[in-house]
């Protein structure tokens, strides 16, 4: 009998000094700070808020803005002050918002009010159009186009195709019991790859593969999050689920960030609580 090779434990995978007073704190959304594309628990909020009084603090991920309202900027009921210190860098960091403040006469319901889009690295519709037409193919040659989905499996997220394999609504029950060891996803990955050389295939989420362009995922994010807040990547720390080699969020740890690795939300809402008070200590 051969034996399964072990998951790395979180403990081993952080590469952050324990002790560390970050200049900036980063975050993966899904599975990190809130089960996936599911909003932020009240606890995680509230360890985000008091975060974001004593440090800027950026979410990157590779889901699309909406994600964003709804998962963050709805629930975390920040003050305004709070959301300009909040960087939000949807698709790996292909578009890039800040908080300026609502316009005069915009109505306060939208959770994306007065955030502007600070630049957009899109794909051309020639590029979607080959994407799509591309994953769909080698889905059903491997098998793994579903019949049963819940919305839709094909997203055009601007800067980044995401192929999912049982839709962008499906229940976190469902996505996590069907590719618990990422197989199918490398398989979809490695078949697409080939076909579109001058674009980025990349496992994603729990059931997602995405298409960047070239040279295109969390890291390209942080060193764009480096370059528009002036805040050196060293000085800079990243909480993310997936910081193993076939993780989306290894990337960042291979580029040389600081990294703490967890295990859910859960484990971010306690770390982040711990982390604000010694932050916040040191101001004082």
């Amino acid at each position: 009998m051969t034996d399964q090779p072990s998951t790395p434990s979180a403990s081993s995978l952080t590469t952050a000094d324990p002790e560390a007073l970050p200049a900036l704190v980063a975050f993966d959304l899904d599975d990190t700070l809130a089960p996936s594309k599911s909003p932020v628990p009240d606890p995680m909020a509230a360890a985000l808020r008091a975060l974001l009084d004593v440090v800027p603090v950026c979410v990157i991920s590779g889901g699309q803005i909406n994600q964003f309202r709804d998962q963050v900027l709805a629930r975390i009921d920040a003050t305004p002050a709070e959301l300009t210190r909040l960087h939000l860098m949807p698709t790996c960091g292909t578009r890039y918002y800040r908080y300026e403040g609502p316009a005069s006469g915009t109505a306060d319901s939208d959770a994306l009010a007065g955030w502007t889009l600070e630049y957009a690295n899109d794909l051309t519709p020639e590029q979607i159009t080959e994407g799509f037409a591309i994953v769909e193919r080698e889905a059903r040659r491997l098998g793994l186009w579903e019949t049963e989905t819940w919305g839709p499996v094909l997203e055009d997220r601007g800067s980044q195709i995401t192929f999912s394999a049982l839709g962008q609504e499906a229940p976190v029950d469902a996505k996590r019991a069907w590719d618990p060891t990422g197989e199918k996803k490398s398989a979809l990955r490695d078949a697409v790859a080939p076909h579109l050389p001058e674009l980025e295939v990349r496992s994603g989420g729990s059931t997602s593969v995405d298409i960047t362009l070239k040279g295109v995922d969390k890291a390209y994010g942080m060193r764009r999050l480096a370059e528009v807040t002036g805040i050196a990547l060293d000085d800079t720390l990243f909480v993310g689920d997936r910081l193993d080699p076939a993780g989306n969020d290894y990337p960042v740890k291979a580029l040389g960030v600081p990294c703490h690795a967890v295990t859910g939300w859960e484990d971010t809402a306690a770390y982040v609580t711990e982390l604000a008070a010694r932050l916040a200590a040191a101001r004082h």
